[in-house]
């Protein structure tokens, strides 16, 4: 898989476009917002950018979440869900999606429940460091920047973790020792 030489960010939410738009210009920053382009398209900008940090909007995982915020919530038609991770772990291999560094979600609180458990649930369990709550402006978003740890890197086993998710069911997801 593909790997950026910069710190990729995505930022996520409501706003995502517009705080993505006023990061640029800081220093060791690129942003790029998602506009009209497609997933394949922002991977190959993303990927060939030189900067300490690439922030962009275009979450390569928002069919999964989507998917699977809509299963739970009973929203998404039978099959949904799989057929979403599927084509995103065929989109994976084929290096037209790439995973970030790091998730920036812009007012969790405001998120629906169901929403907010893929971000801070899901998500966050998958990678804890990975995952990182702010609030919705650029200024917030700066100094977020600014605090980033390390941590672990996303699931080694992609498959066996995208797959699994319709087993991860919200207010459980995360808890350590709850079993699916």
């Amino acid at each position: 898989m593909r790997r950026p030489s910069s710190t990729v960010v995505v930022v996520a939410g409501d706003r995502a476009a517009e705080v993505t738009t006023a990061l640029d210009g800081l220093h060791n920053v690129r942003a790029i917002p998602r506009g009209q382009r497609t997933p394949a398209e922002m991977t190959d900008v993303v990927t060939r950018a030189t900067a300490t940090y690439v922030l962009h909007d275009a979450d390569p995982l928002a069919e999964v979440g989507d998917a699977w915020t809509g299963f739970f919530d009973g929203t998404t038609p039978v099959g949904g869900l799989e057929v979403a991770i599927e084509t995103t772990l065929g989109a994976l291999r084929a290096e037209r999606l790439v995973l970030p560094d790091y998730y920036v979600v812009l007012d969790p609180d405001g998120l629906t429940p169901t929403r907010r458990h893929w971000w801070l649930g899901v998500l966050a369990g998958a990678a804890p460091a990975r995952v990182v709550p702010s609030p919705a402006s650029a200024g917030a978003v700066k100094e977020t920047l600014r605090t980033l740890s390390a941590g672990r890197w996303w699931p080694s086993d992609l498959d066996g973790w995208l797959r699994g998710l319709p087993r991860q069911v919200p207010d459980r997801v995360g808890l350590p020792g709850v079993p699916f």
